[in-house]
């Protein structure tokens, strides 16, 4: 990256996704604290794409030094657009969106829209999308504890139209390096499509057998794809 010529402390801003908050990051959270890496987790309010862009660049703001954007699911839309700051290096994407200029997690799901039987999100209330509590476990996270998974079924944040159908101005992939992990047990968001994602955004891609809530269920590889992505953008700077 221009601009960045000594691998200088890298903290890593954890985005998470819809109808869920950053508490599911903790895992990787406490793997990445105890590897002695700088960790921020964003609040994401979920109801706009616009909020949530400007919610993770207030953390990014907020670091000394440059920032690696970790995203999950629609949290990849938030960081393909708040990638652009000029405090960020790099991009992780974990079973996540990576749209290009013009698309929205909408346009790539057009072929399971909210309330199709090939999806667990209900049709929208008042603008805001909900999962079918009794599907949520299944679909969100097959490989999670149950008890957990039921918890964040009755828990879940309310994810708003606007934030469905907020689209790139310019996605920062195509500026930054960067690395995918795919689910490949993913119930949300097929693997053929995260394939294609991050093959056209030239992403660094492992796959992993795990569900979509890979980020809950297998902490530790997607801490490693992460630690990964910060080597070697360390390693790109020397």
């Amino acid at each position: 990256m221009a601009g960045v010529s000594h691998p200088a402390e890298i903290t890593i801003a954890l985005v998470h996704g819809a109808f869920v908050d950053g508490s599911g990051w903790e895992g990787v959270y406490k793997i990445l604290k105890k590897d002695g890496c700088p960790v921020a987790i964003v609040q994401n309010p979920t109801i706009s794409l616009a909020d949530d862009v400007a919610a993770t660049k207030r953390i990014v703001h907020a670091q000394t030094g440059p920032v690696i954007l970790v995203g999950h699911s629609y949290g990849g839309a938030v960081i393909t657009e708040a990638g652009n700051d000029p405090q960020v290096v790099g991009l992780v994407y974990i079973a996540a969106f990576a749209p290009d200029t013009g698309e929205s997690v909408s346009t790539l799901l057009k072929d399971a829209q909210p309330g199709t039987p090939a999806s667990s999100i209900l049709p929208p209330q008042d603008g805001y999308l909900y999962q079918d509590k009794a599907r949520f476990p299944a679909s969100f996270g097959a490989d999670m504890d149950e008890e957990k998974a039921v918890f964040m079924a009755d828990s879940q944040v309310p994810w708003g139209e606007e934030a469905l159908n907020g689209m790139i101005s310019e996605p920062a992939w195509k500026s930054r390096p960067s690395w995918y992990l795919v689910a490949t047990d993913d119930k949300m968001i097929p693997p053929p499509v995260q394939r294609f994602m991050s093959k056209r955004a030239g992403s660094t891609v492992v796959e992993v057998a795990g569900s979509h809530a890979i980020y809950i269920s297998q902490p530790h590889a997607v801490a490693e794809l992460i630690k990964k992505a910060v080597q070697e953008f360390k390693g790109s700077v020397i």
